[in-house]
């Protein structure tokens, strides 16, 4: 009997540690609410001091993730292995989320401090009356360049690319929508357009380019430019601010043909499981003095105007990183395509990148 009993006890024992090791294991992978959140955000894309000075003001306790695609995130947060509690992304990825019925809708009552949104970017084609998502960051595409290595060239439009003198002188980010919406505004098509024709014509075009095309490459982008391995490059103007930084010899346009108008937005998604702190967290970061802070650490634009304010003359007032609405309205935002349609993009870019 008493073998019997010193079993059970030693059943009870084991189950009882596995029952506390489960909820340790949920709470590090941020499955807990309460007093936990799990934040899912772009690689190197907040300022850390705000973490601290979130988990300090409210006591909640942040857990800090990263990706470096929407594509990489939305699989996970569709998996939902992990239950993230605000979620950071781009425009054409909110949409999606929308439709699949990822997302928990904003209760807009908890944050008091959204009327410090510039109206300009609120209320847009992917999120309808930001019922889903709040602007966290903004910017453009476009064309950075060291004037001292391309003998004097105009970049004011994106044919200039296609100048013979800047052979194997043009770095490409990695991404079909960038590269095909760059193809297809300098044929002055949407980036959205979907007509196969027009389609084909941006390949044909891009596939001329490949005589001056360096690379198509990631984050390292950023470095080859800054150290001058290539005179031009086609990226995000955040990126382009961070190269500017580095090497001031660099410059930044928006073509006149027009280009990408793109958002990261902060969302909550429908698994949360800290909705309460999600909104906290969501509103302290629209906070004025917390937005320009966050700002001047991360070099992307913010569409908080009273941070605006507090932000140096000669960053708020930098028109390629906060061009005008003259300039902003004729740019366009990435729809969401479709699986099938966002397939064909794809499909395209890769062949591409391999007739390069």
């Amino acid at each position: 009997m008493k073998q019997l009993v010193n079993t059970f006890l030693a059943i009870f024992i084991v189950a009882f540690a596995l029952m506390y090791l489960g909820s340790w294991m949920n709470k590090s992978e941020g499955y807990s609410g309460g007093n936990t959140l799990t934040i899912y955000n772009w690689g190197d894309y907040i300022e850390p001091e705000l973490l601290k000075e979130f988990q300090e003001e409210t006591g909640i306790t942040v857990i800090y993730q990263t990706f470096d695609s929407n594509e990489a995130m939305l699989t996970k947060v569709e998996q939902g292995g992990t239950t993230f509690d605000v979620v950071i992304p781009s425009d054409y990825a909110i949409a999606k989320m929308r439709e699949e019925k990822l997302l928990l809708p904003l209760d807009h009552s908890k944050l008091s401090n959204l009327g410090n949104i510039d109206p300009r970017f609120m209320d847009l084609s992917f999120d309808p009356g930001n019922e889903f998502s709040v602007p966290y960051f903004w910017g453009t595409v476009g064309i950075i360049y060291n004037p001292g290595l391309t003998e004097g060239i105009d970049f004011s439009s994106w044919d200039s690319l296609w100048d013979s003198r800047l052979k194997n002188k043009i770095l490409l980010v990695d991404g079909a929508r960038e590269v095909m919406g760059m193809a297809l505004n300098s044929l002055h098509y949407s980036v959205n357009d979907q007509n196969e024709q027009h389609l084909q014509q941006a390949l044909s075009k891009l596939n001329t380019l490949s005589p001056n095309v360096k690379a198509i490459v990631g984050d390292e982008i950023k470095m080859l430019l800054a150290n001058e391995e290539a005179a031009v490059g086609i990226v995000w103007s955040g990126d382009a601010s961070e190269i500017m930084d580095e090497n001031d010899k660099l410059d930044y346009v928006v073509p006149e043909e027009g280009s990408n108008k793109w958002f990261d937005n902060m969302v909550i998604p429908r698994t949360a499981a800290n909705v309460e702190g999600a909104h906290q967290f969501i509103n302290f970061m629209l906070r004025p003095d917390v937005a320009a802070k966050n700002a001047d650490y991360v070099g992307y634009s913010s569409p908080n105007l009273p941070a605006l304010a507090l932000l140096p003359e000669e960053t708020s007032g930098d028109t390629r990183f906060y061009p005008p609405a003259e300039l902003t309205d004729r740019l366009e935002v990435y729809d969401n395509l479709g699986k099938k349609m966002l397939a064909h993009y794809n499909e395209l870019f890769l062949k591409f990148k391999m007739h390069k």
